[in-house]
């Protein structure tokens, strides 16, 4: 029979490899699920995995959907590094779109192009704002940074549902839940003519290196991981765990915040009530599949953006539900975690004792 056994030590081949056996996994488990469809499972593969990387303006939409997904990922890599569990990343997300956009709106004829800087600003501010409260109820009333993180998410929703349906809504928008366009001078600089791709693209990457010199090269990213390895030996090597916590939630809501911002000046030039996208949660799985390394994130982003762009070309051209790209962003968590068990323990094949 088949067995467990504990590794002396876990295993650095399967900390890397695990994730490759998981996908691995999800693509054979999406082969028997287009069958069970009825679908072909070379054109559903086709789909995920060929059609979202087969020209440049493809990539440019890869590049698109990854943006949000790799920066929010960032700033949550450092929460759980930390042992801090933010789990709200999407309201965080939510909150800046709003942030940047309250900023945006104000553009009229005269404004110039410092405007940009000034929403990306706003953005970052609005999630920071939103991850603070989270931040203050753990600190003074040790609230669970899971669950009110998780709520305040509902409420980012509801605080978005009230502007673009009330104060906000574009009186010349034939009544559609928006606001209006905003002006072209608050449009994030395009990296290709004649693609969505922008210069969030490369903010995203930047702060994948910043993030590798902060958590690697420097006094406070250590403080922030030994906190969340050992918190009795970062106490007693006078590390504080408040700022720890400060620390984490902030820069995460911030990333999260960020992303809302470029969303919504970006691809979208308006705010409605389908910016929130589930990029905040999908960011997620990409900290971990990617093993919350920033290298390995910028990889794991780039295949949650497929997952993305196949779920949506599998509607128009399979005939699926919108729900399979969520189905695939499950299977992949769940094989993860199934495969991880390879990081501890090592099968063996013999008899029961």
């Amino acid at each position: 029979m088949l067995r467990l056994e504990a590794r002396p030590a876990p295993s650095r081949a399967w900390t890397w490899a695990s994730p490759l056996l998981a996908l691995a996994l999800t693509v054979l488990i999406g082969v028997l699920l287009f069958a069970v469809l009825g679908k072909d499972p070379v054109r559903g593969l086709q789909v995920f995995f060929w059609e979202p990387v087969k020209n440049t303006y493809a990539l440019g939409e890869l590049g698109v959907k990854a943006t949000p997904l790799l920066l929010i990922a960032l700033g949550l890599a450092v929460a759980f590094r930390s042992n801090v569990w933010n789990i709200g990343a999407e309201g965080q997300f939510i909150i800046g779109a709003i942030a940047a956009s309250g900023v945006a709106l104000l553009a009229g004829p005269g404004t110039g192009r410092w405007i940009v800087p000034a929403l990306l600003a706003a953005g970052v501010l609005g999630g920071v704002a939103w991850a603070a409260l989270v931040a203050l109820l753990r600190d003074k009333c040790n609230a669970s940074e899971i669950l009110v993180s998780l709520m305040l998410v509902y409420v980012a929703v509801q605080v978005l549902g009230y502007l673009v349906y009330g104060p906000w809504k574009d009186p010349a928008g034939y009544n559609f839940p928006q606001t209006r366009n905003f002006d072209a001078v608050t449009q994030i600089p395009r990296l290709i003519s004649g693609s969505r791709v922008h210069a969030g693209l490369l903010l995203a990457l930047a702060g994948s290196a910043l993030l590798w010199v902060f958590l690697f090269r420097t006094r406070g990213g250590f403080a922030q991981q030994v906190g969340g390895l050992a918190p009795a030996a970062a106490r007693y090597a006078g590390f504080s765990s408040r700022r720890a916590l400060w620390v984490a939630l902030l820069v995460s809501g911030g990333a999260a915040g960020l992303a809302g911002a470029l969303e919504a000046a970006g691809p979208i030039g308006q705010l409605t009530p389908y910016v929130p996208a589930g990029y905040g949660f999908a960011a997620i799985i990409v900290a971990f599949v990617g093993r919350l390394h920033p290298l390995g994130m910028v990889l794991a982003a780039v295949l949650m953006s497929m997952f993305y762009i196949g779920g949506e070309l599998a509607q128009s051209r399979l005939g699926l539900p919108k729900s399979i790209t969520g189905v695939f962003q499950g299977l992949l968590l769940f094989a993860l975690l199934a495969c991880d068990t390879l990081v501890n323990y090592r099968i063996r094949l013999g008899r029961a004792r």
